[in-house]
């Protein structure tokens, strides 16, 4: 049975073949937009004589079509172009800025394909003649206008995609800077590691910079959060810092110049950043080190490891203008490395439960690894540590470590 709705409430789901067709996801939902209770008629009898099976809701103006697409997203809209508040293109526009993402099918009289073939120009996914439309085309105008659509937000989708490819691209290449060595006898292996939660990259940098006297420095920091914005704030930070290295800048004042920048930068008051910076010149035995909020550092003999917690500060931007941050000496014995990283190596998971690696289950696995080659070292690292994170997903943060070694 087709009962026509000419003199029922239009908001209430059409009944087509005796079953209540309210919307419920299973099948395609349409709704149909017509002023004209015979062409509604012809609509619904398309619609039970169609093979394909769809949910049909009759409106018969544009503002209450607004007032169900404020609330409800068919997947198709059936769209005639003259209606007592909105006609031709116009009608097409209005749909679009209440529901861009939904199909529309227009329904034109005979002497009018070529408002349909506008209207199709105009964002419309199809057009159908009044009166000239047999129940199996119809069906397939419809399924056909609602897989264009996806396909073309798909489209859409892969476009912002790449787009936001490319701009990681871009702040990785910040975040990942090639080290700056002027001479032999200096041995960097660095690796960075985009944690898997992110969508984007986070904050964490590194870098490394020998200056005109042989002085090498090395940086690794960490800001706060996870994002474009914290990545964005990790770029400027590790430009600023190779920058003040260059320009004789070190130690404690260069820490203070990096949480000007810091401060100025950041997108929110409550952001802040985490770093150790050091500075060892070739043929002596010893760095000095400046911390800033951020954890220890490994300390890699030939055939040991030791976790070092040198003085340090607070992290930058939690006491703008107020922190101090000692100055510290470290001893180096020679044919030892210095290990930076960030929190992300050793904050992950080692199972199902809550326990996670910490900072002595990261030095365990270093005097494990202590043997090996410094890259064959760094990668057995984070290895591990991804490993033991596996059965919670991997290590949800980010990685960033500098392993160095000067003779």
């Amino acid at each position: 049975m087709v009962t026509s709705r000419a003199d029922a409430d239009e908001l209430m789901p059409v009944t087509v073949g005796g079953i209540d067709t309210e919307w419920d996801g299973r099948q395609p939902s349409v709704l149909l937009v017509e002023d004209d209770p015979g062409d509604a008629l012809l609509v619904e009898e398309l619609v039970a004589d169609s093979a394909l099976k769809m949910r049909l809701r009759w409106v018969r103006s544009m503002s209450e079509a607004a007032g169900v697409l404020a609330t409800e997203r068919p997947d198709c809209v059936l769209l005639d172009l003259h209606l007592p508040d909105a006609s031709g293109l116009e009608a097409v526009s209005l749909v679009k800025a209440h529901a861009d993402q939904v199909a529309i099918v227009v329904l034109t009289g005979l002497a009018e394909e070529q408002t349909g073939l506008s209207a199709v120009t105009a964002g419309a996914q199809d057009y159908l003649v009044k009166g000239r439309v047999e129940p199996e085309l119809f069906g397939r105008a419809v399924r056909y206008a609602i897989q264009r659509k996806q396909a073309e937000q798909a489209a859409v989708a892969l476009q912002a995609s790449l787009m936001q490819a490319q701009e990681n691209a871009r702040l990785e290449r910040g975040l990942l800077p090639r080290p700056l060595l002027r001479a032999d006898g200096v041995q960097v292996v660095a690796r960075y590691r985009p944690g898997r939660a992110q969508a984007l990259l986070g904050g964490d940098f590194y870098d490394i910079v020998q200056s005109a006297d042989g002085t090498v420095h090395a940086l690794v920091g960490d800001v706060s959060g996870h994002g474009p914005d914290e990545a964005a704030l990790g770029v400027a930070l590790r430009i600023a810092w190779r920058t003040l290295v260059l320009s004789g800048i070190t130690g404690v004042e260069q820490v203070a110049r990096l949480e000007e920048i810091l401060v100025a930068e950041r997108a929110r008051d409550e952001v802040f950043a985490t770093l150790v910076s050091l500075s060892a010149v070739p043929g002596e035995h010893r760095a000095t080190v400046v911390r800033a909020g951020h954890h220890g550092l490994l300390l890699r003999g030939a055939r040991e490891v030791d976790w070092v917690e040198v003085p340090g500060g607070p992290a930058l931007g939690l006491i703008p203008g107020g922190a101090r941050w000692p100055t510290a000496e470290l001893l180096v014995p020679p044919g030892s490395s210095v290990v930076l990283f960030t929190d992300g190596l050793f904050e992950g998971h080692v199972s199902r439960g809550p326990q996670r690696l910490g900072e002595e289950g990261l030095l365990e696995l270093a005097r494990e690894a202590a043997g090996l080659a410094p890259d064959e070292f760094v990668d057995r690292l984070i290895g591990e540590a991804e490993g033991l994170a596996e059965e919670q997903g991997g290590l949800a943060d980010d990685v960033a470590v500098v392993h160095v070694s000067w003779n």
